[in-house]
């Protein structure tokens, strides 16, 4: 480990190959069984979004590196499920459909119209009924954004980018007091609890890391799953490059973003899973000509770096992951040791990243 600035170098790519494999094979050893319940302060069914996000990661690195290990451990996941979700198909919570981005993608591979039935069931019922309100708090974006993307191509139907975009809007300009997102600042408040008058110690408005990680990452994976032609793309671009501009003065010097990304006295310190986020999307935007590579690259160097040095275990534990909460607070304190109360959605994060990182020329 070594802590301390850490200066923008190159990334080599083989490297950052070895370093996705390094981290999802300590995963892999640990969970072998793809239907073991995740059990923290309570017993959980291992298709909750946690382990979502780690398969989405897991899809991006199969994406670069087809091996067939990966996609055996993302197939027999969904098969235990039934393709379904933790809450059946009539449910509305993001979080419990995120794993339908997994499930599309493995669909993709080897159609068969078994596999989404539940998932067209469960977006169609969204589809066809008026409410725009189910994102109320940011993490939504992400864990739901994805899924009208990819269904919108799958069916050839713009109803799903729509509605995908209509409560998407609604979660950025109406939910709280004006919407979720602040255009003066380029960031989020994690849902209606934070919004103002509610301030950090400092004075500050409270913009979570994770929180604002899940809609740039969320930004970033919707516009690579789209037609360029897409109603309302631009909107995502414009959102998504404001965002960018707005995390690249609040870099901390050694590479990582506070957990707090406007008061770093307050449940600041380094984080991975925001981190690995905002490079996911960065990266993302570097290599499709949304984002000046001269401006960003350097970042991003910056920010990898220091994930590799100062989180990346040898034996592919990541450290400084943060628990699951809604805030700063939460999990606190941090370290380079600590395990979090799951280990896979930072993980999926760091895979998501590494990916785009993988890309880039």
């Amino acid at each position: 480990m070594v802590a301390g600035t850490i200066k923008a170098q190159t990334i080599n790519r083989q490297e950052v190959l070895q370093q996705m494999q390094r981290a999802n094979s300590y995963f892999m050893e640990k969970w072998p069984d793809v239907g073991k319940t995740i059990i923290t302060n309570k017993e959980r069914p291992s298709n909750i979004w946690t382990r979502a996000v780690y398969y989405e990661g897991l899809m991006a690195l199969y994406g670069i590196y087809p091996r067939e290990e990966f996609y055996d451990y993302a197939l027999a996941w969904a098969d235990f499920h039934e393709w379904g979700f933790r809450n059946g198909s009539a449910n509305r919570n993001a979080d419990d459909y995120c794993a339908a981005q997994t499930y599309i993608d493995l669909y993709n591979l080897k159609p068969d119209p078994k596999k989404l039935r539940k998932t067209k069931a469960t977006i169609d019922m969204l589809l066809s009924t008026p409410q725009l309100d189910d994102w109320s708090w940011i993490d939504a974006i992400q864990m739901g954004m994805p899924v009208f993307a990819k269904l919108g191509v799958l069916e050839n139907n713009d109803a799903y980018y729509e509605k995908m975009y209509d409560m998407y809007m609604y979660t950025r300009n109406r939910h709280g007091d004006k919407g979720l997102y602040n255009p003066e600042d380029g960031l989020w408040w994690r849902d209606a609890d934070f919004d103002p008058p509610y301030i950090e110690p400092n004075g500050e408005d409270c913009y979570w890391s994770r929180g604002n990680g899940w809609v740039i990452g969320a930004l970033a994976k919707v516009l690579s799953i789209i037609p360029k032609d897409t109603p309302h793309r631009q909107q995502y671009v414009d959102d998504l490059k404001a965002m960018a501009e707005a995390l690249v003065p609040i870099q901390r010097k050694d590479g990582f973003w506070n957990v707090s990304l406007h008061d770093p006295s307050h449940f600041g310190g380094k984080e991975l899973s925001g981190t690995a986020l905002f490079l996911y999307a960065m990266a993302y935007g570097v290599n499709n000509g949304i984002l000046s590579k001269e401006k960003y690259l350097p970042v991003i160097e910056k920010g990898w770096n220091a994930m590799i040095s100062d989180s990346l275990h040898e034996n592919g534990f990541l450290g400084w992951v943060q628990s699951t909460g809604k805030e700063p607070k939460e999990g606190q304190p941090l370290s380079y040791d600590k395990i979090p109360d799951f280990e896979d959605y930072g993980l999926g994060c760091f895979l998501l990243a590494g990916s785009e990182v993988y890309k880039m020329d």
